[in-house]
């Protein structure tokens, strides 16, 4: 019988993962709420899902034992903890949350209650990052070395109707785009031990410079860009550049410099994409990746088939969390100038089968 799912958040990304999750036979969405009911009825109507109202008529639906957490990332933890307490597990959007003590405490108190609570990005469980952790764990392109990570752009204000969230407290590209990398780069080179960052923000003012709030301007309250060094418990480093500032338009980098080889993956942001691997300066191979039925909401499955079988889930709360303690050390970096140790250790996460899908039930 598939799994019922509600969700919290009736926003834009919703689309994405109704649209998604109704491909999938371990999963059945059951209900759906907002603050704005008017929205979540609206979704639910659009979807066919059958039940819409508030967020605590998600929480008290019995049929739903996994609730998806697509509020703003200043109220993930808050709504995630409710669901929890409400004995239901968790999927999170990114981040986890916006500290490292409330995170924690719901991490701790779902671990309690025999709960998981799990976080995107299940990007990292495409066939893109997929495909590119396999060819690492297999050993055909020898010891991993280095990681090179780049995301660069003049800013989501040039674009987004209401940008302001980018640019608080959980946004910036470290905390809104940093996660696609930064936990690619974990899942390839192992836990990172400490970071060294420098970099902050072009302005402190920004410009609304589409839609109907245009010309608007707004603070910018976190760094914009980040220039950052990660040292991993295995003995390799990652150089990454993340940035709202630049007037050059860079996305999708992600390499792993190997003893033998050096691994291009794709775009940690999307499911699909070409893998390359290069070998003494020329290209070696070329992979292109089928990624049909895959799209947001494969965390989700892969959630389900965990609780099934008593594993771990890959895109577990615990791995999230110390992607989130590396994205504040490198804040907390940038504003003192400093290195900062990250000691949370995150669980060893085995690449999925060449062909597991979402689409084929267990």
């Amino acid at each position: 019988m598939a799994v019922g799912i509600g969700l919290a958040g009736a926003g834009t990304i919703s689309t994405q993962y109704l649209t998604n999750l109704a491909q999938y036979p371990d999963v059945e969405v059951v209900a759906i709420g907002d603050l704005d009911t008017g929205r979540a009825a609206a979704q639910a109507r659009a979807h066919g899902v059958p039940v819409s109202g508030s967020v605590q008529t998600v929480l008290e639906h019995p049929r739903v034992h996994i609730v998806v957490n697509l509020t703003i990332p200043a109220a993930h933890v808050e709504v995630s903890t409710a669901a929890i307490r409400a004995g239901k597990h968790v999927w999170s959007e990114k981040p986890l949350g916006l500290d490292r003590a409330s995170a924690r405490a719901l991490l701790d108190e779902a671990a309690s209650l025999g709960l998981q609570v799990c976080c995107a990005p299940d990007t990292v469980l495409g066939p893109g990052i997929q495909a590119t952790l396999r060819a690492m764990a297999d050993g055909s392109v020898g010891r991993p070395l280095a990681g090179l990570a780049i995301m660069q752009n003049p800013g989501p204000d040039a674009w987004h109707p209401s940008p302001e969230f980018f640019f608080a407290a959980g946004g910036g590209p470290v905390l809104d785009i940093g996660p696609y990398y930064l936990t690619s780069l974990v899942l390839g080179l192992g836990p990172v031990t400490s970071v060294v960052a420098g970099g902050g923000r072009a302005r402190d003012v920004r410009t609304v410079m589409a839609g109907p709030n245009a010309g608007a301007t707004f603070d910018v309250s976190v760094p914009t860009t980040a220039n950052v060094l990660l040292r991993h418990a295995s003995g390799a480093s990652s150089v990454c550049l993340f940035s709202f500032d630049s007037g050059q338009r860079r996305t999708g980098v992600l390499e792993f410099q190997c003893t033998g080889a050096t691994v291009i993956a794709p775009d940690p942001n999307r499911f699909d994409g070409v893998l390359r691997t290069h070998v003494d300066g020329e290209e070696h191979s070329e992979l292109e990746l089928d990624s049909a039925g895959m799209g947001r909401g494969i965390g989700i499955v892969d959630l389900v088939r965990s609780l099934a079988d008593g594993t771990t889930p890959r895109a577990s709360g615990e791995l999230a969390y110390h992607v989130l303690d590396i994205m504040l050390a490198v804040e907390e970096s940038i504003a003192s100038a400093n290195p900062v140790a990250v000691t949370s250790v995150p669980p060893a996460v085995s690449p999925l089968p060449a062909d597991w899908s979402p689409l084929h039930p267990r």
